[in-house]
């Protein structure tokens, strides 16, 4: 056990270690002992308790000050990777403009970062990033195609490329683009807009109005586009933009990065719940990353003035040079917090699907989710629907219906299910062996690289499946997976009392109807009761125009 009387009074870092003398936490204090004795009184957090039950005991470094315990904090965790800790990983991986490295370079896009070719990026999201490829396109006129054609493309028909497959232009003229295309991707579009300036008035003197018009054109193009960036184009340094998002159960860091004055990329880094979050990404993120000359925060991450002047000595030393750190109460600089803010709001929307992966305990987070309904008049019209919800939203291109086939003359919506739940994925078993088959193909005849996205979320299995209905219902539509040999989450969701059934258990869960992850279930579920109920009533009303249509004809006939 710790024994708090000898814990020093010096600024320094401490470390928790286990009954087996594993280093399991580090952090740093200008008074060391203020900093321990806290963990072991007064109220805690659910990690920190987590924490406490596992120390044994402690060891600590004592420094000269609070800057250089920032410094050995850093280095102790990178060393020995304590498990409460948070260490660093992207949420995401975001794509890239690639120019390419070839005799005459191409331009295109990547998510995977190699050694042939230069990078920009990551992009905020795909919107921004086509507009910049198709502004690069348009004002460069740099090839896209993936080899040298034999003849020239429509891009060069229409003025979107200058045609190096047809020798229309020349290796060091084309090259000419490419540096005026990588200054552009670079975000230094003042150099771009200065020499677009000086090509539009020399063709002016010279009565080449067509030419000028054409730069007028480009100029207004990169200024409308810079425009959208939300960010002051007269900036002369880098800034980073961090917003910290916290809920009870985990932490999430959402970091802006701004390119003397151009919105480049996001980043998106998140937690679990804990104390000093915020200053303990600070730390680690920029010992290991480039560090902006000025560093914009959503709240402040420290106590008092002695404590931040800490940290920007900690910044200063790792960059070389003066940083600064910003809590900003008004301007420019608070509208770009915002902008942070509500790029973390968006990237926390699953946490619906979190709770309810936690609720149901489910294997995986359910991006997709399947949902199926039974409607009949009596015995005639049978007919069932699914819906397909993505990331918490319809998809709409993925909705299915079906005529049930195996029911005739009665009223059995369990053999309904049963069938319908069976067809379903066995046609998506057989079209996702189909397509692992054609990429094994494509791989073993080293054919040219495919893109492993493109296949939709209605080719895939979900991750889970909700009936419209109670026990034996969910028991009809589990029967047919384990026929097919799947083991796919699957409940029941009764309508009654809106109880959510789970196979095997005799006793259904309840939950608040009116929280927002009910809500979000119930909205699936009421999505494929409309479904097929119009599906339904579409059946009933053909059925009855061809009954009314062979009626007449009879009556003709006689």
């Amino acid at each position: 056990m710790i024994n708090l009387n000898y814990v020093p009074c010096q600024p320094g870092c401490y470390l928790f270690k286990d009954k087996a003398g594993i280093i399991i936490y580090v952090g740093k204090a200008a008074n060391l002992k203020k900093r321990v004795v806290s963990y072991f009184s007064g109220e805690q957090s659910p990690k920190t308790k987590m924490l406490v039950r596992n120390i044994d005991h402690a060891e600590y470094i004592v420094v000269d000050n609070e800057t250089e315990a920032l410094l050995l904090e850093n280095k102790l965790i990178k060393q020995h990777s304590p498990k409460y800790n948070i260490s660093l990983k992207d949420a995401k991986t975001f794509a890239y403009i690639l120019l390419t490295r070839e005799k005459f370079p191409r331009i295109t896009t990547t998510r995977k970062i190699g050694k042939k070719g230069r990078y920009f990026g990551p992009y905020v999201d795909g919107t921004v990033r086509q507009e910049v490829m198709r502004l690069a396109i348009q004002l460069f006129k740099l090839r896209v195609c993936k080899s040298l054609p034999k003849k020239a493309c429509l891009n060069y028909h229409i003025g979107l490329c200058t045609a190096p497959c047809i020798f229309n232009v020349g290796e060091q003229e084309y090259a000419t683009q490419v540096n005026k295309a990588m200054s552009f991707l670079e975000g230094k579009t003042k150099n771009v807009l200065e020499v677009l300036h000086s090509e539009m008035n020399l063709a002016s003197k010279q009565l080449k109005f067509e030419i000028a018009l054409q730069k007028k054109r480009q100029i207004l193009a990169i200024e409308h586009l810079t425009e959208r960036q939300k960010v002051d184009v007269q900036k002369q340094f880098d800034q980073d933009v961090l917003a910290l998002i916290e809920n009870p159960d985990y932490a999430t860091v959402l970091l802006l990065s701004i390119q003397k004055g151009v919105l480049r990329s996001k980043k998106e880094f998140r937690f679990d719940a804990q104390e000093d979050v915020l200053c303990s990404f600070i730390k680690m993120y920029y010992s290991q990353n480039p560090i902006p000359k000025e560093i914009i925060v959503n709240q402040a991450c420290w106590t008092n003035e002695l404590e931040l002047h800490s940290i920007k000595e900690y910044l200063v030393q790792l960059k070389g040079s003066p940083v600064d750190l910003t809590l900003p109460e008004r301007g420019e600089k608070l509208a770009l917090v915002h902008l942070a803010e509500k790029n973390a709001q968006l990237s926390s929307e699953n946490v619906l699907l979190k709770e309810l992966q936690e609720k149901l305990n489910l294997p995986e987070l359910p991006t997709v989710i399947e949902c199926f309904d039974i409607s009949n008049l009596g015995s005639d019209y049978i007919v069932a629907a699914m819906t397909q919800w993505v990331n918490g939203n319809p998809n709409k291109r993925a909705y299915r219906k079906f005529k049930i086939r195996s029911v005739q003359g009665k009223n059995d919506d369990f053999a309904s299910m049963r069938e319908v739940v069976f067809r379903r994925y066995a046609r998506l078993q057989k079209e996702i062996m189909q397509n692992k088959e054609k990429k094994q193909e494509q791989k073993q005849e080293r054919k040219k690289e495919q893109n492993q996205d493109q296949n939709s979320e209605s080719n895939q299995l979900p991750q889970l499946i909700i009936i419209d209905g109670g026990k034996g219902q969910l028991d009809a539509a589990l029967s047919s997976l384990q026929r097919l040999g799947l083991q796919i989450p699957i409940v029941g969701l009764a309508k009654e009392r809106e109880e959510l059934y789970l196979p095997g258990e005799a006793t259904p869960l309840q939950f608040n109807p009116t929280s927002q992850m009910m809500l979000l279930v119930r909205g699936i579920r009421d999505s494929v009761h409309n479904f097929v109920l119009s599906y339904n009533r579409k059946r009933r009303e053909m059925r009855l125009r061809d009954e009314a249509k062979s009626s007449s004809t009879n009556q003709a006939k006689e």
